[in-house]
């Protein structure tokens, strides 16, 4: 049995063990929207400025439509994708969300479990409430993501815990100089740096501790996660500490893709941190195919930024992504029933996607091509 008939009919038959079943993502971010406080929820759901980078990337996958094929098996198909040496069973994973014991007191732990009853990648923030030691325990072979920030001695510290730690890649963010303007959250006094959610790799680091000592203050955090300087030279000293690949987060531009791949990139991530940073930015999906253009089949392209059902997936796929990693709703799922939830949404999201996927006439990951797709 295909895995979206498999979910389906789990899901059918739980509907007769429960009063409510929470299916769409709209369901899911009403009940996380009432579980948790103003501030954590908008902590999680707002972006920057007035929100039209939000509003853009759900815009853009509207443009594409599927143009299904008729009179094909599609009986046996296969979600499979390899990637840096390993086969995933499915094209997806788990972004990074900083911050996590807000939502959950498991946090990171519990998300990372999910990914790895999954089998599918789970990038641990730079800023998580656990530490990366104990998120390796739960998924051996993470990546783990970094800020850029302006103690290059705490930036080496950390990238060598990850690797003896057992992390397989390392997902710096290189587009996010400072924080993004996020009026909703300052309307409500919430700051990232108010949090002490966020600390676990700091308070745990001896470097941190040696010359920050603790508790750290909110200033010392933001000097630590946050380079307004930043040039290409923190890239090239990041390559040089490490032979783990290196995946970049936040690409929007060809040329800036071409860069990367010349200074040591190993694969690149589309994304415009799901509208959180800058209003009024490209939606991740329209900047996806020019960069796909130039990158070509040198290092593998991934996505992220606005998908919420198992038809965005097939679009971003079926543009050149490799590989496609979701944010807020998973968290929403962690928010309401921990490493079940979690993982129950991004069960639903795959399921959704390979049902998607047959009725299109397509059987597996190859046959998703720019041709599946028509721009209205």
């Amino acid at each position: 049995m295909n895995f979206g008939s498999y979910i389906q009919t789990a899901r059918i038959r739980e509907c007769n063990q429960t009063r409510r079943m929470l299916i769409t993502f709209e369901q899911w971010e009403q009940e996380a929207r009432r579980l948790l406080d103003p501030r954590s929820f908008s902590y999680a759901s707002s972006g920057a400025g007035e929100g039209t980078t939000i509003r853009a990337n759900q815009e853009s996958f509207q443009r594409w439509r599927i143009v299904p094929r008729v009179l094909r098996d599609v009986a046996d198909r296969d979600l499979s994708v390899r990637l840096f040496g390993k086969t995933f069973p499915f094209p997806i994973g788990f972004a990074p969300i900083g911050r996590q014991a807000m939502f959950h007191e498991m946090g990171e732990v519990a998300s990372a479990r999910a990914a790895a009853i999954l089998g599918i990648p789970f990038i641990q923030s730079m800023v998580s409430s656990y530490s990366l030691e104990q998120v390796a325990v739960a998924h051996p072979g993470s990546w783990f993501h970094l800020f850029i920030g302006q103690d290059r001695d705490v930036l080496k510290s950390l990238v060598l815990r990850a690797e003896r730690a057992g992390f397989s890649a390392i997902v710096p963010t290189l587009d996010r100089p400072e924080e993004g303007w996020r009026a909703q959250n300052l309307s409500l006094c919430v700051s990232p740096f108010m949090f002490h959610y966020g600390l676990g790799n700091f308070i745990s680091d001896p470097i941190v501790k040696q010359k920050y000592g603790l508790p750290l203050t909110p200033q010392t955090m933001r000097y630590l996660t946050s380079e307004p300087h930043i040039s290409v030279e923190d890239f090239r000293y990041i390559r040089s500490l490490t032979k783990l690949p290196i995946i970049v987060k936040g690409v929007l531009h060809s040329e800036d893709a071409k860069m990367l791949i010349n200074y040591g990139a190993d694969g690149i991530i589309v994304s415009n941190h799901g509208g959180r940073h800058l209003d009024g930015a490209i939606a991740a999906l329209d900047a996806l195919p020019s960069i796909v253009d130039v990158v070509g089949a040198r290092i593998p392209v991934m996505f992220d930024s606005g998908i919420r059902y198992g038809a965005d997936i097939f679009k971003a796929l079926a543009l050149g992504a490799k590989m496609i990693f979701i944010g807020r709703p998973y968290l929403y799922g962690l928010t309401i029933a921990g490493e079940t939830g979690a993982r129950h949404f991004m069960e639903n999201l795959v399921a959704d996607f390979d049902l998607n996927l047959g009725m299109a006439g397509l059987k597996n990951l190859s046959e998703l091509l720019p041709s599946t797709l028509s721009k209205q």
